[in-house]
C-alpha cells in the first residue's frame, strides 16, 4: 500500500509546487483544499494533507485557520551570530529579534512570572534546584507564522521588582535593564541541537509532520563571570538559517 501512495504523493506535490514556482499560482492565491486535492487527483485525504504540510514546510504557502492555504513564499529568517547579540543593538534600545527579521511583520506574545528552577537552569545560574527564578516566555510570530518559543530564566535578586518582570521590559529589552543595574552581559555561550518536536511544540509552532526543531540554550555572563540569564529557544527548523561569522 505504501508503494502505491508514495508515487501519488510525490506526483501531486511536484505538480502543485511547480504551479507556485512557475507563477501560475501567484502570491496570495488560494491553493486547493484537502477535499479538492482528494477529488482532483484521486488520492486519500491523508495524502492531500501531507502535500499541504510539505508545501508549508518549504515556505511556499501559509495556512490560515478556517480560511485555507495560500501562496506566500516565506523568506527564511537569517539568524546571524554573534552580530545579533552585539551591544550596539540592545544598548541602543533595539530589539534583538529585529536583527533577525528587520522590518518584517512580527508579533511577540509575552508571559512573565516566577517558577521553581529545574536542575539545568539552577546549575547554570549556580543556585539550588527548585529555587524561584523569574521567567520571560515569548512566542514569536513572523508574517502570521509561529517560528519560535523563547523562555529566559533570571535570578530573582536581579530581576524581581524591575521592568524585567513587565510584559514590556522597555527599549533594549532584558539586557538593557540588566546593564542599568550594573549587570550587563559581556559574553554569551550557545548550545545547539536539532531534534524532533514534542507534541506541545508541534501544536504551538504549527509544525507539519516530520519538521524538526532547533533547540538553542544560551547562557549570558557578566564580565565577572556570573551567569545572569539562561534562555532556551525552540525554533521551527524549516524557518531559520543559522549564520555564524567569527575570526580565524
Amino acid at each position: 500500500m505504501n508503494e502505491q501512495k508514495t508515487p501519488a504523493y510525490r506526483r501531486v506535490l511536484e505538480e502543485l509546487r511547480n504551479l507556485i514556482l512557475t507563477g501560475e499560482l501567484r502570491e496570495g492565491d488560494r491553493i486547493p483544499s484537502v477535499r479538492e486535492i482528494t477529488a482532483r487527483y484521486g488520492v486519500p485525504s491523508g495524502t492531500a494533507a501531507r502535500v499541504i504540510a510539505e508545501l508549508r514546510a518549504e515556505g511556499l504557502i501559509i495556512t490560515r485557520h478556517g480560511a485555507g492555504a495560500f501562496v506566500r513564499r516565506f523568506r527564511t529568517i537569517r539568524r546571524s551570530s554573534p552580530a545579533r547579540l552585539a551591544h550596539q543593538h540592545w544598548g541602543e534600545g533595539q530589539d534583538i529579534q529585529q536583527a533577525d527579521t528587520e522590518e518584517r511583520p512580527r508579533t511577540v506574545n509575552v508571559e512573565v512570572g516566577e517558577v521553581a528552577a529545574a536542575e539545568w537552569i539552577a546549575e547554570a545560574l549556580s543556585i539550588p534546584t527548585g529555587e524561584p527564578v523569574v521567567y520571560r516566555s515569548r512566542l514569536i510570530v513572523v508574517e502570521d507564522r509561529p517560528v519560535q518559543r523563547a523562555t529566559s530564566y533570571l535570578p530573582v535578586d536581579l530581576a524581581r521588582g524591575t521592568p524585567i518582570t513587565h510584559t514590556d521590559s522597555g527599549p533594549g529589552g532584558v539586557y538593557a535593564r540588566l546593564a542599568e543595574i550594573g549587570q550587563a552581559p559581556a559574553t554569551f555561550t550557545e548550545y545547539l541541537r536539532a531534534r524532533m518536536p514534542r507534541p506541545e511544540e508541534t501544536r504551538e509552532l504549527e509544525l507539519p509532520e516530520g519538521t524538526p526543531v532547533i533547540e538553542i540554550t544560551r547562557h549570558a555572563y557578566t564580565g565577572g563571570g556570573r551567569c545572569i540569564e539562561v534562555n532556551r529557544m525552540i525554533l521551527d527548523g524549516s524557518a531559520y538559517l543559522l549564520d555564524y561569522t567569527f575570526t580565524a
